[in-house]
């Protein structure tokens, strides 16, 4: 399959959750500073990119991953300060072991399927910028520096699959209620 403009193949899928939380404190710069915004993607945390291709994602996966995701509890996170990959600016979620538990069982269960295809090691993240002029970086960091720090709740991760133009929710996963048995 040829890639879109966007560097996306049609086709592809990715488990996120969701934030938005932190909508007032990024959603301008996304949608200047970060390609996937203009995609159709909210701000979210990736759980896992890229997932199966969306043709091999049947009803079978789909309760797989409802069982799966099922067996973690519903958490709070805060987005209390950033960090920065080479010509990327983000948030990072604290506590992050929730969502590195998650995408460690699904990465577990579907090995064809690792994050980031195996070229990285997955650290938890709410993309803000990306760009590689340092200084615009540093501006944008001070401004959503005023915006901390951002709580929310976690109780779902979507699938969401692209389909050659934006990326469209394709299916939701319900975290555990608070009492179910598993992570916490």
């Amino acid at each position: 399959m040829a890639d879109t403009p966007k560097g996306f193949q049609a086709g592809q899928t990715a488990l996120v959750v969701r934030v938005p939380e932190a909508e007032p404190a990024v959603g301008t710069w996304r949608e200047r500073l970060d390609p996937t915004s203009r995609t159709g993607v909210p701000a979210h945390v990736t759980v896992l990119f890229p997932f199966l291709h969306a043709a091999t994602v049947d009803d079978a996966v789909c309760a797989a991953l409802e069982e799966a995701i099922g067996r973690h509890r519903p958490f709070d996170v805060r987005f209390e300060r950033s960090g920065r990959f080479p010509g990327l600016l983000y948030l990072a979620p604290e506590p992050d072991a929730p969502f590195r538990r998650l995408t460690e069982e699904i990465a577990e269960r579907w090995p064809e399927a690792p994050p980031y295809g195996g070229k990285y090691e997955p650290v938890p993240h709410l993309t803000v910028a990306q760009t590689h002029d340092e200084s615009v970086l540093a501006e944008v960091e001070a401004e959503v520096a005023a915006h901390l720090p951002v709580a929310a709740r976690v109780t779902s991760v979507d699938l969401v699959v692209f389909d050659g133009t934006g990326w469209r929710q394709r299916a939701t996963f319900a975290l555990g209620r608070p009492d179910a048995p598993g992570d916490a």
